[in-house]
């Protein structure tokens, strides 16, 4: 069993407190109590209010949360996500890392939401990549749930995914196929998918059994079309690289089941959330 992945939670709180918050300390009374709170600015699906809600909870256990908006709802702009109340002290120590999380998250989920609903009605899954926050995956991903994407796989050791580069350092086409037989014997329910950008790739791919997906990397759509149309029924297929909103609903008029794409998490936007101090008192 591998070793738990560090807290970041705990990483986000001692990275933002060094020794402790110098201005609430000196500024702030310590029985002051307060009402805050976090409110979206803009436009956006919500994701991450579980962990800004425990963000407040680690700098002060007392403190009282309650999520007003779940992750997954879609947001106009001017909501309030949620509400905290106890020490205002506690509340500004707290803030910064709180809204780090929540609008990282709520980009990753908005993003998500425009992919998915750019294809319409289409039967393609919009995927997510690895291409993440090192330690922010597993929060990253289910963000890109809450969006109504899906994931792709989270670890190396979940799935199969032969690149060009295994390709290259591999022994040839001959050792791939030995090693597809290998691995179907020794790791039989382990889902194999291979990276192909050109046609003459998958129609090799495509004599190969034991291949469960095929990755059509930088394809142009007539391509994809072309490769669907000579593996229907026998593999799944998945589009990928250079994906954006404007071309997305073509790609998956193409027939490809997955769509994947590694902007969802490394070039979304984070959503502009405040959180607001009111019924400051004793």
């Amino acid at each position: 069993m591998s070793d738990p992945l560090p807290d970041p939670i705990e990483i986000a709180l001692r990275e933002d407190l060094g020794d402790g918050d110098t201005t609430t300390q000196f500024f702030v009374r310590e029985d002051l109590r307060a009402l805050g709170r976090i409110v979206a600015r803009e436009r956006a699906v919500v994701a991450g209010t579980e962990i800004a809600a425990e963000v407040f909870r680690r700098v002060n256990p007392k403190l009282n949360v309650e999520i007003l908006q779940p992750d997954g709802i879609a947001l106009s702009g001017g909501e309030t996500i949620l509400e905290v109340r106890g020490a205002a002290a506690s509340i500004l120590t707290a803030e910064r890392v709180a809204l780090n999380f929540l609008q990282r998250l709520c980009g990753i989920a908005t993003l998500t939401r425009q992919f998915v609903e750019a294809i319409g009605k289409s039967r393609a899954k919009i995927l997510d990549t690895r291409k993440t926050t090192p330690g922010l995956r597993a929060l990253e991903k289910a963000a890109v749930v809450a969006g109504g994407g899906a994931n792709h796989r989270s670890t190396l050791s979940e799935m199969v995914l032969v690149k060009d580069n295994h390709l290259n350092a591999g022994a040839g086409f001959s050792g791939f196929v030995n090693a597809i037989q290998r691995l179907r014997q020794e790791r039989p329910g382990l889902r194999i998918e291979v990276e192909a950008d050109r046609l003459e790739q998958v129609r090799s791919f495509l004599e190969v059994d034991g291949i469960d997906v095929i990755l059509l990397d930088n394809m142009e759509p007539t391509e994809m079309r072309e490769a669907v149309a000579a593996g229907k029924g026998k593999v799944k297929f998945e589009a990928s690289g250079g994906i954006t909103l404007k071309n997305v609903r073509r790609i998956a008029a193409t027939g490809v089941d997955y769509i994947s794409v590694g902007a969802l998490t490394h070039s979304a936007r984070a959503i502009d959330l405040s959180l607001e101090l009111t019924h400051v008192g004793t």
